[in-house]
């Protein structure tokens, strides 16, 4: 049921790109965008980006997404840039949400931001940027075997806690749904901030398990299945 409800969720997505392209994209590359689309169809942080961009034209004027690159990655958070007719601009997105962070022509990027992805100044971020072809072109985490189809992590990055595929490190099933976080916390279920606080600390000091390929649904299906919520 739920994951009809996925696929009904982003077969909407869909059709509203589409209807954005009508009147945002030139009509002599709007074939190209729709193709852009297609390769995409079922990856919800491209599409999430498509949206963004095609709903709130960074211009105000008719531009298309030529093609995405991965500017940034680290747990689960991504730094894509979507290279357009016009220019290329940088969008920062996870299973959380999308924050548009200006054109890559600005050279600019939050002081967190770039520490966060491992720039070491401004001027190593505007050198990198300044040719954006010299990123990697953003492939469709559904296909990626190296990234958390749930909350992108990548392997060998812990999971975002809460993220259906984690492992858990005392009886080996889901992490989301056995009972070992009731029965290391010694209560009958988590109410509060601090509980799931604690839950983390004990989790840690347990020793997370990492993102694998292993834990993939497609995987696990061949064993107990995961089960998303």
């Amino acid at each position: 049921m739920q994951k009809q409800q996925n696929m009904d969720e982003l077969q909407e997505q869909r059709r509203r790109i589409r209807e954005l392209m009508q009147y945002a994209v030139p009509d002599e590359q709007l074939t190209r965008a729709q193709d852009l689309l297609t390769i995409f169809r079922d990856d919800r942080l491209a599409l999430t980006v498509l949206d963004e961009f095609y709903r709130y034209l960074p211009e105000a004027q008719n531009d298309w997404i030529k093609e995405l690159r991965l500017v940034g990655r680290k747990a689960g958070i991504f730094l894509l840039a979507a290279v357009t007719g016009l220019d290329a601009y940088l969008y920062l997105i996870s299973s959380e949400g999308i924050e548009f962070h200006g054109s890559v022509q600005e050279g600019y990027l939050e002081k967190d931001l770039l520490r966060f992805f491992d720039f070491s100044s401004v001027e190593q971020f505007q050198e990198q940027t300044g040719a954006i072809e010299n990123f990697p072109l953003y492939e469709s985490i559904q296909t990626d075997m190296d990234t958390c189809p749930a909350c992108h992590a990548a392997t060998g990055e812990e999971h975002e806690l809460g993220c259906p595929v984690e492992i858990c490190p005392w009886c080996g099933g889901q992490l989301i749904h056995c009972e070992c976080r009731f029965a290391q916390l010694d209560v009958e279920e988590l109410e509060t901030e601090q509980d799931l606080l604690r839950f983390e600390e004990v989790l840690q000091e347990k020793g997370r398990i990492v993102y694998t390929p292993e834990q993939r649904p497609s995987f696990a299906d061949d064993g107990p299945g995961v089960e998303f919520e």
